[in-house]
């Protein structure tokens, strides 16, 4: 029977998801391991919910549990009818990444976790349980540097000779709205430069998402603020390294990929004070905190990244290297191990 059961409920693919789908490509190598809900790219066939039940019945070879690890509320429900209600021999990791406190409901389902993993020292004290700090990791074989990142831009077709993007569902939490200005103020002062908005907006959201466009035609940007809407996971990777910059304005992030995601391509970033981007961020080296709230100064740091040539290069290298032997995905796996190995020993 399966060792390990990795959780994914939601059909959506997430910032949770992309770091359920980094982690368990390198976990299958490890583990007898089942992902259970719906499919994540590159991870094994999903298995339902029942099936997994079934399968837990019986307790993997010399070990006397198997290990639900699940990401998200109605997952940790799940796990939890099935260990305390059908007695099923299972342990249940929980990884937390919200950096404030959370409502009652999860604040009781997390209480009942046998072990939690915090992403950041910050996440941490917010939750029960804590059984260690792992960061969220990048996948660094899928997302790579383009060998020509002028060639790879010019290949998406959308105009311009390069490229600055955002990416989060289109919402004032993640600042959407942030972005667009900054980029009303950098994009006169780089003809050569195209941005996107990508993701999309929930119907909640889309009087915010059709302000957004109706001020970027006001401002005549129409054809070089482009609004792409969701792009497949499978697709991410090969935009992510056509790009010059990334640039992601939170108001609140439990911990963001995005920013990772671009440093492993070798694209530098610009985040607000937010999530772990300044961490990412190395001292300004692989990228640039600006604070809350503050898109002329987003568009202050675009421009004196644009603008200098040696410096942005050696941001590209460093946020490589950074993303490698500091934030990887194999990094991120080797932690979640270590406690697997705690609840079995």
């Amino acid at each position: 029977m399966a060792e390990v059961y990795v959780t994914n409920f939601n059909r959506n693919f997430t910032g949770v998801s992309a770091t359920a789908a980094n982690v368990i490509r390198k976990q299958v190598k490890e583990y007898d391991l089942k992902l259970v809900g719906h499919p994540l790219p590159g991870c094994p066939a999903p298995i339902a919910l029942k099936q997994a039940r079934q399968l837990s019945r019986t307790p993997p070879a010399g070990k006397g549990f198997a290990i639900w690890h699940v990401r998200r509320n109605p997952e940790m429900r799940a796990a939890i009818w099935a260990r305390d209600v059908l007695r099923l021999p299972i342990r249940i990791v929980f990884t937390s990444a919200a950096q404030r406190r959370h409502s009652a409901l999860p604040r009781w389902l997390i209480s009942r976790m046998d072990a939690v993993i915090a992403t950041t020292k910050a996440a941490a004290g917010y939750v029960p349980h804590v059984r260690a700090v792992v960061p969220h990791g990048v996948d660094t074989d899928l997302f790579t540097p383009a060998p020509d990142r002028t060639a790879a831009w010019r290949a998406l077709g959308h105009g311009g000779a390069r490229g600055i993007a955002t990416i989060g569902r289109i919402r004032p939490e993640k600042g959407t709205d942030l972005f667009v200005e900054a980029m009303l103020r950098l994009l006169p002062e780089q003809p050569d430069t195209v941005a996107l908005v990508i993701g999309r907006a929930a119907r909640e959201h889309q009087g915010f998402l059709q302000g957004l466009q109706s001020k970027v035609a006001a401002a005549g940007l129409a054809d070089r603020i482009l609004f792409v809407g969701e792009i497949p996971p499978g697709d991410l990777p090969a935009l992510i390294r056509a790009l010059s910059l990334v640039m992601q304005l939170p108001r609140y992030e439990g911990y963001g990929m995005i920013p990772l995601e671009g440093m492993a391509s070798g694209v530098p970033f610009i985040g607000s004070e937010a999530g772990y981007y300044r961490a990412f961020s190395a001292q300004g080296t692989s990228g640039l905190i600006v604070p809350q709230e503050a898109a002329p100064e987003a568009a202050i740091a675009a421009l004196s990244l644009l603008t200098d040539v040696d410096r942005f290069a050696a941001m590209m290298r460093q946020a490589r290297d950074l993303a490698v032997h500091s934030f990887s995905a194999a990094s991120e796996a080797a932690g979640i191990s270590e406690v697997y190995r705690q609840l079995w020993a």
